[in-house]
């Protein structure tokens, strides 16, 4: 690490800008000094290369006075030089005795301030190391930059595949993603790959010739099938400093697209995001790897599915490609892994305007995800629960508690469920007046735990009153997720009409033993945004409507719901998940207005 941080230190004999700018060398160009402090740490760091050649890294007390700090890097500079000296006998045999001493004396070490002044020796080295100071080393000099941007991750994905976006993780400190530079390149064809190879002994890599090649995100053509992509990415903090560049190769080559998907034709009217007074949401189980690669998924519930098919790579080059197709506002996902979220998901959708939240699941590695775009709204609060923790702590829930305990069994299996709700409140950015409570769930999947799935969806619908009447009084809520239930279930028929009986037949979803009886309310008026599909779901073993985007229609109405697949395209191979298709769910679209 520290030879390529001396090997770019030493490259970077001009500023930044100067060289972006493509510039000639400045009269009196200097090397770099960086600083790095941050006020809630004891230390600040400086690394710079001294005149023989070594790099160094010092770590001192914010608190320090300059002086010493200046002491250490003149005691540094003396001994870097008479190491130096001592490689060589020539050197060493002409200068003498004399001048050995001389090399071994320390060199002046002196700090300016942007106008020329001396910076006091007593000063802090917090206050001392400013943004633009020169550091005097003997008769070197180096320009100080205080916290410049830099990198501190850059990553490209595993797998590459023809028409299907590369976006590219990008962690940085002193600067954001949205004001770095990019720089794609791709690899030189190998000898025998036609008019380009026949040049002879040409560079490795060659930029690559598409307009986007300068942009976040790069889309490979078919061209770039079997050869290695490489991003250069110069850190920028929007002020117009750039930190040092660095550069990350792909760990193999593009490779061909299946063709077709199944998102293809809904792209078609999700081209533009929604205007003024509108907004796009949408909700979508994207099946979570850690269920996706077990021998079960791949022998019982998915045999029909190719296995590279189910692999995460592939299935994640398919994701992100439909989700930035969908031109969304509001994103709900469920059966988000973890390692998904901040390495892929969160990454890509920063790239299109989208900033996200997680919510995980205790015991599991996988929860909800919700995303929202940036421009159109702001995050004002969250409140996210787990059903099975809320029950026993919160006072809100104590009725329904107290309940439940009438009825041990059922008590047991709810509290040793990990669901949880992920609760947003939002604000327009263009309409502070205009709020909305977003939530985001995934309930129990056994097909005989209608009476628990009640349970949860009673401590949801309660909380979310708390949050949108008590919290927030009046704002509309807007519900989506993975209900785990059909149109005639007990969970559906309770949120749709806002009541549930207490003979309903799902209080004895799993025999007479696991019974329990209970009225239930709330006070919302909600319906189904996209209807009620024939499927959102659909495996070799099931296909039925488990999904919904549920809205407050005293407050929003439906503008337009986008068409699912049709039933040709979702059975082209068999069934879901496929190699154009990476969940086994379907993604609900609806665009939505304020009324």
């Amino acid at each position: 690490m520290w030879r390529r941080l001396r090997s770019a230190l030493q490259r970077l004999r001009r500023s930044p800008a100067a060289r972006l700018a493509g510039g000639g060398r400045a009269p009196a160009a200097m090397e770099r000094a960086v600083v790095r402090c941050v006020p809630s740490e004891p230390k600040l760091s400086l690394r710079f290369v001294l005149p023989d050649g070594s790099a160094k890294h010092m770590q001192r007390d914010q608190a320090e006075p300059l002086g010493r700090a200046l002491a250490r890097i003149a005691n540094n500079a003396a001994k870097g030089h008479a190491k130096a000296a001592k490689k060589s006998k020539k050197a060493r045999a002409e200068a003498g005795a004399a001048g050995e001493a001389a090399a071994a004396a320390p060199p002046a070490v002196r700090l300016f301030s942007r106008d020329g002044e001396a910076v006091a020796e007593e000063v802090s080295n917090a206050a001392a190391w400013q943004d633009g100071a020169v550091l005097q080393i003997g008769e070197a000099r180096y320009r100080v930059e205080r916290n410049p941007p830099a990198l501190t991750e850059l990553r490209l994905p595993r797998s590459l595949l023809a028409g299907f976006p590369v976006c590219p993780k990008v962690s940085a400190e002193f600067a954001a993603p949205q004001h770095c530079l990019f720089r794609w390149y791709r690899e030189r064809r190998p000898a025998g790959g036609g008019e380009e190879a026949a040049g002879g002994d040409g560079p490795a890599w060659v930029e690559a010739a598409a307009a986007a090649a300068t942009e976040r995100v790069f889309t490979p053509s078919n061209a770039l099938v079997g050869l290695r992509l490489k991003l250069r990415c110069t850190p920028g903090d929007g002020a117009r400093r750039y930190g040092l560049p660095r550069e990350v190769e792909s760990s193999g080559p593009v490779e061909a697209g299946p063709g077709a998907c199944t998102f293809d034709s809904r792209h078609l009217y999700t081209k533009k995001v929604c205007g003024q007074g509108s907004f796009r949401a949408v909700s979508y189980n994207i099946l979570a790897d850690t269920y996706a690669q077990t021998e079960f998924s791949r022998t019982v519930l998915y045999p029909y599915c190719a296995p590279y098919a189910l692999e995460l790579d592939y299935r994640q080059n398919l994701l992100k490609k439909e989700l930035a197709g969908y031109s969304a506002d509001l994103i709900c996902l469920q059966e988000v892994d973890k390692s998904v979220f901040a390495d892929s998901l969160a990454p890509a959708l920063d790239a299109f305007g989208l900033q996200g939240l997680f919510k995980i699941k205790e015991k599991q590695h996988e929860g909800l995800a919700t995303f929202y775009r940036q421009d159109k709204f702001s995050l004002l609060s969250q409140h996210d629960i787990a059903f099975n923790e809320v029950l026993l702590s919160d006072p809100l829930h104590k009725e329904l508690c107290d309940k439940l305990a009438k009825y041990p069994l059922v008590q047991e299996k709810v509290l040793q469920r990990s669901s949880v709700l992920q609760v947003s409140v939002l604000q327009s950015t263009t309409d502070p007046s205009r709020k909305i409570c977003v939530a985001n769930t995934h309930l129990y999947w056994h097909p005989k735990g209608g009476n628990i799935r009640l349970i949860q969806i009673a401590t949801a619908l309660s909380h979310i009153k708390h949050v949108a009447c008590d919290l927030y009084p009046t704002i509309p809520i807007i519900f989506c997720g993975d209900f785990n239930s059909t149109p005639s279930s007990g969970t559906y028929t309770f949120i749709n009409t806002g009541d549930i009986a207490e003979d309903h037949e799902d209080w004895v979803s799993n025999g007479e033993e696991e019974r329990c009886n209970m009225p239930l309310s709330h006070p919302f008026k909600l319906q189904s945004a996209c209807g009620e599909p024939a499927y959102t779901n659909y495996v070799g073993g099931f296909h039925g409507c488990l999904d919904y985007i549920f809205i407050d229609k005293n407050s929003l109405e439906v503008e337009q719901v986008i068409p699912l697949p049709t039933h040709e395209e979702v059975t082209t191979h068999q069934a879901l998940p496929s190699v154009s298709h990476p969940s086994d769910h379907i993604a609900l679209i609806c665009d939505l207005k304020w009324k």
